[in-house]
């Protein structure tokens, strides 16, 4: 059981879990052992809210195929139990970061006292660097 919120919840058979083997440097172990992990998380069959699927689709994100598929690949630990969590704890992130809402932007202008100390802090900054010149 993932915990969203206090409302959203996603059970264990939303997500399918499969155990692979771990690509890259390792030596025997890598080869004998399947400790990474393979997620695959269908949003349109999942229960989560119509609001959470429309954000999840909406993202271009690599991980998430044409087919509303979530895919993530946990192979950093050495053992299956924390790939397993690395996996959930990565899924859980990114529903989080597709539902968060982005607080809009008002557009600001820099003040004339600031625009005033900048132009200053230039003229200075080149005055030091004419003084670096060869000495005649």
């Amino acid at each position: 059981m993932i915990r969203l919120s206090n409302a959203v919840e996603l059970a264990d058979w939303e997500v399918e879990l499969t155990q692979i083997r771990a690509q890259g440097s390792g030596g025997q172990n890598v080869n004998k052992v399947a400790s990474a992990v393979h997620l695959r998380f269908d949003i349109q069959r999942s229960t989560l809210p119509p609001f959470y699927k429309e954000r999840l689709l909406a993202l271009s994100d690599h991980r998430i195929t044409k087919d509303g598929v979530v895919i993530i690949k946990a192979q950093s630990h050495r053992t299956f139990e924390l790939n397993r969590q690395d996996a959930l704890d990565r899924l859980q992130a990114l529903i989080l970061d597709a539902v968060k809402v982005q607080k809009r932007r008002r557009p600001t202008r820099p003040t004339r006292s600031s625009q005033r100390k900048r132009v200053d802090k230039k003229t200075q900054k080149g005055k030091t660097k004419a003084l670096r010149g060869k000495v005649v």
